[in-house]
C-alpha cells in the first residue's frame, strides 16, 4: 500500500453555486471559500487537499478513476448525482480506500427523493446538516481513518 497524505474533495453539480443558491437552505458560503479554508485546515493537519468540481457526471466519474494512485481519501459532495449516479457509487466502490459523503443540507429532512443515496452504500461515513462546517467534520473524520490504515500498514 502505497501512503499518501493527500484528500481529494470532489463537488458535483450545481455547487459551484453555493452563496448564490438557495442559501436559505445551503447558506451564503460560496464553494471557493469552502475549499480555501479546507485546504489551510488541511495542512494544519499536515494533509495536501486537492478540491474539483464538476456538473458533468462522467467527469466525475474519470476523475474518481484516476484517484486511486495518487489519493488516501475522497471526501465527497455528489450533489443531485447522490440520488442518480448508479456509475459514480461503482467508480467510488473500486477507489477502496476511506470515502465520506458530505451534504450540507439534512437530506432527510427533505424531499422523499434525497432520502436515497447510492454513495452512502460504498461510504465509511455520511455527514449531513452541517452546512459549510460538514465538510471540516468529514476531513477530521478521514484523516483519522487514513491514520488508521496508514498504522496498520506500518505494523505489517
Amino acid at each position: 500500500m502505497n501512503i499518501f497524505k493527500k484528500i481529494l474533495v470532489i463537488n458535483g453539480p450545481n455547487l459551484n453555486l453555493l452563496g448564490r443558491r438557495e442559501p436559505e437552505i445551503y447558506g451564503k458560503i460560496s464553494l471557493e471559500k469552502i475549499e480555501n479554508n479546507l485546504v489551510k485546515h488541511g495542512k494544519k493537519l499536515s494533509y495536501n487537499i486537492d478540491c474539483v468540481q464538476s456538473n458533468n457526471e462522467g467527469k466525475i466519474i474519470e476523475i474518481v478513476q484516476g484517484a486511486c494512485e495518487d489519493y488516501s481519501g475522497i471526501i465527497i459532495n455528489a450533489g443531485g448525482y447522490t440520488h442518480t449516479s448508479i456509475a459514480l457509487m461503482d467508480a467510488l466502490n473500486f477507489f477502496s480506500k476511506p470515502i465520506i459523503e458530505v451534504h450540507m443540507s439534512n437530506i432527510y429532512k427533505r424531499e422523499n427523493f434525497r432520502h436515497l443515496s447510492y454513495i452512502s452504500h460504498v461510504a465509511n461515513g455520511s455527514i449531513c446538516g452541517f452546512g459549510a462546517k460538514g465538510y471540516e467534520i468529514a476531513l477530521n473524520s478521514i484523516i483519522k481513518l487514513i491514520n488508521i490504515d496508514i498504522n496498520k500498514h506500518q505494523e505489517n
